[in-house]
């Protein structure tokens, strides 16, 4: 327990800072800095791309780490969380807003957001998420750990999209308007919120299989790696199925400020809204496990996926501007299905790096959740691109910092409510296409992988 609850506080600290700019950067930067959405829509698809390659690489270097005696993985964690921090926490400048340099303006943002995303939360995020191979080889310990996750991503969730709203958002006259300066320090508060996380991560868990290493000759090279990870079908089917999903959620999200804020006209309804589809998921801490024992991960995957889709897909069709209270309704049901996926798709990984094992007799733990996290930030850059340049396509004007707000169009706003509902539906269709389709790690195969490894690990220990 003291480590699930530790490994929970990972991925606590971790969306302090992720799904602060999931929710919170484009609005930031379009109705307080004055930044164009195109150009933040590029700055997405531009520097996430490089992201991706920037974990690849933190990937292979965590892999030939030499282990401490804090063990492989936990001393990134200590290394890092300062840094990654204070970097959130500078993308949140509201004196930027007053720079009179339009070019001044958006040099900060791409400094800033490249400093975070392209540099420290990959330092810090990739050997966080390739630890949990090595708390436990136990398929049940591991759908436990990935559910606890879940869970700490899921409370930070609450704390931001609930809590925030309330916050950082103003009234002025009849329309609602993100204030400046509270968000700064708002976004100060979860920095420092974060780093006490990630302490209490790196106090709580333990590292306790210990990877067979190679030396550096003795390991294949990099490029043979990659040739097999990329003839691995349950990695592509995982890479496939979460950079749909990414840009489903991060579409959702970015969106979601717009959506109350211009669609709905309301500041507090945000947080209501956040509530209803947040707090329920809580319940899958006990549900979760229970399902993937039972079922499978897979078709638990598949199943939810397809439901999230349909009710979004129903949502866009109702139309419901005049009706936000069955709009929430709506929303919490398909965030209920959609989280009894997201509790479970860190197991998928795991699993994922034991195929790769049977199939290779190597183990990459830090390169497998490497290539996963480039196939997210793939799903971000995409996410961030079309949203951004979405929002220019159906005619959003942006406010800079102390000009009037503004009465978005008719079309404007139709087009605000189908990039929240319609499209993420279609995307959630997909992924669970994919995972039916291309992931073979259906829940017989995964137990066959496990033996497998068992049988090899004790064949190996016997031989010494």
């Amino acid at each position: 327990m003291r480590d699930k609850i530790g490994y929970m506080f990972g991925d606590f600290g971790n969306d302090f800072s992720f799904i602060l700019q999931m929710m919170f950067f484009m609005l930031f930067y379009t109705n307080v800095v004055g930044i164009k959405p195109a150009h933040i829509g590029t700055l997405f698809l531009v520097v996430r791309v490089v992201d991706a390659f920037v974990d690849v690489a933190v990937g292979r270097w965590v892999d030939l780490s030499k282990p401490t005696k804090f063990g492989k993985f936990r001393p990134w964690i200590r290394r890092y969380a300062i840094p990654v921090a204070l970097s959130s926490a500078l993308m949140y400048m509201s004196f930027v807003g007053d720079f009179h340099s339009y070019g001044l303006r958006l040099a900060w943002m791409v400094v800033s957001y490249a400093l975070w995303g392209s540099l420290f939360y990959s330092l810090i995020n990739i050997p966080y998420g390739s630890m949990a191979s090595v708390i436990s080889n136990k398929p049940e310990d591991r759908a436990a750990l990935s559910v606890f996750r879940s869970t700490g991503a899921t409370l930070a969730i609450l704390v931001i999209q609930v809590v925030l709203p309330l916050v950082v958002y103003d009234k002025v006259g009849t329309k609602a308007v993100l204030n400046g300066d509270k968000m700064t320090w708002a976004a100060i508060a979860c920095a420092l919120l974060s780093v006490l996380f990630y302490f209490l991560c790196f106090s709580n868990v333990e590292e306790r299989v210990t990877p067979q290493t190679k030396e550096v000759g003795e390991r294949e090279s990099f490029g043979t790696t990659l040739r097999s990870l990329f003839t691995n079908r349950g990695l592509l089917g995982l890479v496939l199925a979460a950079l749909l999903l990414l840009v489903a959620n991060l579409l959702t999200s970015a969106m979601t400020g717009y959506l109350w804020l211009d669609y709905f006209n309301s500041k507090s309804l945000q947080s209501a809204a956040g509530f209803a589809g947040l707090a329920p998921t809580l319940l899958l801490l006990g549900i979760a496990p229970w399902l993937s024992n039972k079922f499978g991960k897979k078709e638990v995957g598949v199943v939810t996926t397809l439901l999230c889709g349909v009710i979004n897909i129903v949502t866009f069709f109702l139309h419901l501007q005049k009706s936000p209270v069955t709009f929430i309704v709506l929303f919490a049901v398909a965030q209920f299905a959609l989280a009894t996926f997201n509790y479970l798709i860190w197991a998928f990984i795991t699993d994922v790096i034991d195929y790769q094992e049977v199939r290779t007799g190597e183990r990459n733990d830090g390169t497998v959740y490497a290539i996963y996290s480039w196939s997210r930030k793939v799903g971000q850059a995409l996410a961030g691109g079309i949203g951004g340049w979405a929002l220019g396509w159906i005619g959003y004007q942006v406010v800079a910092k102390g000009q009037p707000a503004v009465q978005q169009s008719a079309q404007t706003l139709d087009g605000i409510y189908s990039l929240s509902t319609l499209v993420p539906g279609i995307l959630y269709l997909a992924v669970a296409a994919a995972l039916f389709f291309v992931y073979p790690l259906g829940k017989k195969l995964v137990a066959k992988n496990v033996a497998e490894l068992e049988r090899r690990h004790a064949a190996a220990a016997a031989a010494l």
